[in-house]
């Protein structure tokens, strides 16, 4: 059975820092690229960050470079994303995602999702 579940959510004061954690079953984890996206009321899905199969490409949203910090560790078949000087803007549910291809695609390409996290950032 294939799955996918993040963990780590939770509420911060803003410049904070929260790591999230996604364990993945279920499919050959060194073979997949994995993403980080986010959807936070009132606004549209953002791709967050993204790990390429070969675990040496990585891609930052420009509203998270610099803060965030996305690694796998593939004998726990769990990917992390760091995330530090957290902002309010920067709440919303977050969703790791999966892709067969090993890159980093849109968000319509993964193959398998998360049932996301929370993250809230507020003083």
């Amino acid at each position: 059975q294939v799955q996918l579940v993040e963990s780590g959510g939770g509420f911060v004061q803003p410049g904070g820092s929260l790591t999230l954690s996604c364990a993945a079953s279920g499919f050959p984890f060194v073979y997949y690229s994995f993403a980080w996206f986010r959807h936070a009321p009132g606004k549209g899905g953002e791709r967050v960050s993204c790990l390429g199969n070969r675990r040496n490409n990585t891609y930052y949203g420009d509203f998270v470079k610099g803060r965030f910090i996305i690694s796998s560790d593939n004998a726990k078949n769990t990917v992390y994303l760091q995330m530090n000087s957290l902002k309010p803007e920067d709440t919303a549910i977050y969703y790791c995602a999966a892709d067969l291809k090993g890159i980093c695609g849109h968000w319509f390409e993964y193959d398998f999702w998360g049932q996301g996290t929370q993250v809230t950032v507020s003083s």
